[in-house]
């Protein structure tokens, strides 16, 4: 399995893609957040120029955020910046489009919207809204088109799955696999957690700030995917309602997705000191390093062929060099 690392996109990320690089690391996906992070395409360009041989993407770019010909205007910019290491992952939006109070886009749009993007990177011209329209970038102003990038699908269920074997070079997926990875050639899964030093408990102040956002998914997925009745069957989840309910409720979302996989919101702190603390070691990867290594081994048998590993807490250092020694050795 090829070992790669995300990041929730902050302003240090382009000096963490840089050590990411110096330990050995394949890819960097950086998400795409606008409503709490810098910009994605601003964030892979300055990493791209300090960097020579990671690969640099956005893992996922949600379609509804951009026009198909500003996404494909950033990617040939990416590519002129990083020529070979550009790598694409689109989704349907969660923290992306969920965090501002809307639900995910429909995977008919996802459809168009790719088969847009990749003629216009082809030198086609395509159709959308109504308007024919094509790359018109003269030399110097983007590389020649065809422009060829890998394009890796976010796909949830068996509609998405459908889809991304239909328009998709792989498959980007988040905290677990099921056997329909099984026809996928490239299958990436994002995955958070931390390992833990001799003698250290899973929670452990130092634990808690590198696993915690990560362990805060269940929560905030619950709530998004499953609803409360989800959330009310995990430790801790009425504490965490609890907080969510203080908030009017159109704006409850705002309180679900602060800090989303940076740090631990309020309600996610109540949670954790509710009981949710004892699922972290089962919700995120996060153990001794014989034990995350017997893990990521059983993802290999699972049909994972990049291990995407996104590390948090104070020290993004420590964590991006323990995995990689663990996951390598």
């Amino acid at each position: 399995m090829e070992i790669s690392c995300a990041f929730p996109t902050t302003l240090d990320t382009p000096d963490h893609i840089v050590i990411a690089e110096e330990l050995g690391y394949k890819r960097a996906w950086i998400y795409d957040t606008p409503q709490q992070s810098p910009d994605v395409w601003m964030t892979l360009a300055l990493a791209a120029v300090r960097t020579s041989r990671i690969a640099l993407g956005p893992g996922v770019l949600v379609p509804s955020l951009r026009h198909p010909m500003v996404n494909a205007s950033a990617t040939a910019t990416l590519a002129a910046l990083a020529p070979d290491r550009v790598v694409i992952a689109f989704g349907t939006g969660f923290t992306g489009r969920r965090a501002m109070g809307y639900g995910a886009i429909t995977w008919g749009f996802m459809q168009r919207y790719i088969a847009a993007y990749r003629g216009l990177l082809r030198g086609e011209i395509i159709e959308w809204e109504g308007a024919k329209m094509q790359m018109l970038h003269p030399t110097r102003h983007a590389p020649p088109r065809p422009i060829d990038v890998p394009i890796l699908i976010g796909a949830l269920g068996p509609k998405g799955r459908r889809i991304a074997h239909d328009i998709g070079d792989g498959l980007f997926v988040a905290l677990s696999v099921d056997d329909e990875v099984a026809g996928f050639d490239w299958v990436s899964l994002l995955f958070y957690g931390t390992v833990l030093d001799d003698g250290e408990p899973a929670t452990s102040p130092r634990a808690k700030a590198a696993a915690g956002p990560g362990w805060a998914l269940a929560y905030h997925a619950g709530y998004e995917l499953g609803g409360r009745t989800a959330v009310m069957e995990i430790p801790g989840g009425r504490d965490w309602l609890a907080v969510i309910d203080r908030k009017p409720e159109d704006q409850r979302h705002l309180g679900v997705h602060v800090e989303h996989c940076v740090g631990l919101n309020a309600a996610d702190l109540a949670a954790w000191d509710a009981g949710g603390a004892a699922i972290v070691e089962q919700v995120t990867m996060t153990g001794t390093a014989d034990v995350v290594l017997r893990r990521l081994q059983g993802l290999g048998e699972q049909g994972v062929t990049e291990l995407v590993y996104q590390p948090a807490g104070e020290d993004i250092s420590r964590e991006l060099e323990r995995f990689m020694s663990t996951a390598s050795s």
